[in-house]
């Protein structure tokens, strides 16, 4: 049986909600994952809120690295760009169940990145992640 990543949580740093501090991978092998927004088979930006493009962004990472071979829980980091950090924060409540339904409670290393725009100017979202498939 291959041992998982190692979560890493230092009591030294503030409690981490929906993220980890840190991550060590075991050995295997790394899947970049290329930024995954709420296209759809068309290419197409559906979703009108926050939490609607979270939801269909979240299921492409799952789709792109199910293709890779891997897994949610095979993640090490994921990089959330967003074109409003307030529209964010305003929806938690509803993409705390859409983590879940898609990553479960596996947390990695997250960071949140407010920028002006994003390629596909419909878009709110994009998630760039890396994943480590173990051996």
């Amino acid at each position: 049986m291959t041992r998982g990543h190692q979560i890493i949580n230092p009591d030294s740093l503030p409690k981490p909600v929906g993220f980890a501090h840190a991550v060590i991978a075991t050995p295997g092998r790394t899947v970049y994952l290329g930024g995954q927004t709420a296209q759809d088979i068309d290419g197409v930006i559906t979703g009108a809120t926050m939490a609607e493009q979270f939801d269909i962004a979240a299921g492409n990472v799952v789709t792109a690295l199910t293709g890779a071979g891997g897994a949610p829980h095979h993640l090490v980091q994921l990089i959330i760009y967003v074109t409003s950090v307030a529209e964010y924060k305003a929806a938690l409540s509803e993409l705390g169940p859409l983590w879940r339904k898609h990553f479960g409670r596996h947390y990695p290393a997250v960071a949140l990145l407010g920028v002006t725009e994003l390629f596909d100017a419909p878009a709110k979202i994009e998630l760039v992640g890396t994943a480590v498939i173990p051996e």
